[in-house]
């Protein structure tokens, strides 16, 4: 099968995908449901062939059950189709694997000969990023590839600068970086792309969008669940490196980034490049003014006693690591000088939410109600969970003959589960998976955008163990560090709530 790229350019679909890691947590959950989604909406080829790959020792049909299982588990019963999952089960073969080992990797490429045509091979890496370069140089060497077979690679790239060039160094062995795919779950999110619409597409905005117009920016990526489990990785990197050098950046480059020329791929990671080099790095006195480290205690979570980050299974006591992080950055350039970003995120939080506040500037002449005046700006709030939207608030004179002219605010709203009942808002990775297969990288990142993104949250890191300070406690359930307010209140502004 062939589709058109945006140039209008032919573009194959028909694929072998090879998942390595096809019995883990993040496989079950998204994957493999992703996969199902595609497959009933017949944007897979009728050639497309999937082979799972682990360690585990099972049988084909052993692994088939397993998929079920789990598609019946995260998908939707409504969504499940008797024909579509028999067929999308149909798809799949599974290998065992001992990926640190060469020898194995000779089954990959049998078979892929028992295909009864050639087509590209996609490698998706849902593992550690401590295997990708064996993983890549074993491909290579057992002769699995071809001139257009991709990788896709999740975050983390590395727990730092250094170490994430060792990273995309082995994976840059094998593959060049035009078949390199970097996820982020969140550049697949609906409301990101409706963000570039919005940005670009609209004059009302497009007009508006620099800091003559905008008084300052929020972002919020909220998680209410812990660590679920994962205490020795978290602790080795924290919130800022698991959250803050990757989604938020990542937010904070389609939010400040100038227009591309097009739409292709570079022509956009071009533009987030220039927004990572333009962050403005942090001295000693802002950090202790403008960015605060948090760690959570022993709280309530949904009436639910719940225990602080130093009591979960297997915790080290003394650890210092930083489970919440709150921080005032700007983007040091001339479209937003002067324009605060205030980003925060943090775990065991009130609720799972992850929301963009662009604040407009008031009128420079106010002629209504004085005690009205802190309602006389328009905010534009960008929903990315649970409930994906976008609001515009705006003011109108409040109805009634005794009201006078007095103000009322309400929404302009977008809501994409009422706008589009009819339609189901497609999951992230559904749209990363079909543009991986289409060949599309512009929903991808790049290594230099890694590696700026890291240079920035390296120089903080380095900064905070000079200055060998424990993180300030929060209460589990709680929106963070009484600190975190105090930071934007001092500016006279306060974190946006409007839950």
């Amino acid at each position: 099968m062939t589709r058109h790229t945006r140039s209008g350019s032919a573009e194959r679909t028909d694929i072998d995908l090879a998942l390595f890691g096809a019995l883990g947590d993040l496989s079950r959950r998204k994957l493999f449901p992703a996969l199902y989604h595609l497959d009933r909406e017949g944007l897979l080829d009728d050639d497309t062939r999937i082979l799972g790959l682990a360690r585990q020792d099972l049988s084909l049909d052993e692994f088939r059950s397993q998929i079920e299982a789990a598609l019946k588990q995260y998908v939707k019963p409504a969504e499940l189709v008797e024909t579509a999952l028999t067929r999308f089960l149909e798809r799949l073969s599974f290998l065992t694997v001992n990926f640190k080992s060469v020898d194995g990797y000779s089954s990959i490429r049998e078979w892929r000969e028992t295909a009864s045509s050639e087509r590209p091979l996609v490698v998706y890496l849902a593992v550690g990023a401590s295997l990708y370069g064996d993983i890549c140089r074993y491909l290579q060497e057992s002769g699995s590839l071809d001139d257009e077979s991709r990788v896709v690679v999740e975050k983390p790239i590395g727990y730092g600068l250094e170490s994430s060039k060792v990273v995309n160094d082995a994976i840059g062995e094998v593959f060049p970086e035009s078949r390199v795919y970097r996820i982020d779950h969140y550049l697949g999110k609906e409301t990101v792309q409706n963000l570039i619409a919005l940005r670009f597409a609209n004059p009302l905005f497009g007009t508006q969008w620099n800091q003559n117009h905008i008084s300052h920016v929020e972002i919020t990526v909220a998680e209410k669940v812990g660590i679920e489990g994962r205490w020795g990785y978290f602790d080795e990197a924290g919130q800022l490196r698991d959250m803050v050098q990757n989604h938020l950046l990542q937010l904070v480059c389609l939010i400040a980034m100038d227009p591309p020329a097009n739409l292709d791929a570079d022509a956009i990671r071009d533009e987030k490049v220039k927004v990572l080099k333009a962050l403005k790095p942090f001295t000693d006195d802002m950090i202790g003014r403008d960015v605060v480290r948090g760690q959570y205690t022993a709280g309530t979570s949904d009436g639910q006693s719940v225990p602080g980050y130093l009591e979960e299974d297997d915790a080290n006591i003394s650890s210092h690591t930083e489970t919440f992080v709150a921080m005032k950055t700007e983007v040091a350039n001339w479209r937003w000088a002067g324009v605060p970003f205030y980003l925060r995120t943090g775990k065991r939080m009130p609720e799972k939410l992850s929301q963009i506040v662009i604040h407009f500037r008031q009128q420079p002449h106010y002629i209504f109600d004085p005690d009205q005046r802190a309602l006389a700006a328009n905010k534009l709030i960008i929903r990315l969970q649970p409930d994906e939207g976008i609001r515009l608030e705006v003011l109108t004179k409040d109805s009634g003959l005794d009201k006078g002219m007095r103000l009322r605010r309400g929404p302009l709203q977008l809501d994409f589960n009422n706008a589009f009942p009819q339609a189901r808002i497609p999951d992230a990775y559904e749209r990363l998976l079909l543009e991986v297969m289409k060949g599309q990288q512009y929903l991808f990142v790049r290594r230099d955008e890694v590696e700026h993104a890291w240079k920035w949250c390296d120089d903080l890191i380095a900064a905070w163990k000079d200055r060998n300070e424990p993180p300030r406690r929060y209460p589990a359930g709680s929106w963070g560090p009484v600190a975190s307010i105090a930071m934007i209140t001092q500016d006279g502004r306060s974190w946006y709530e409007d839950y």
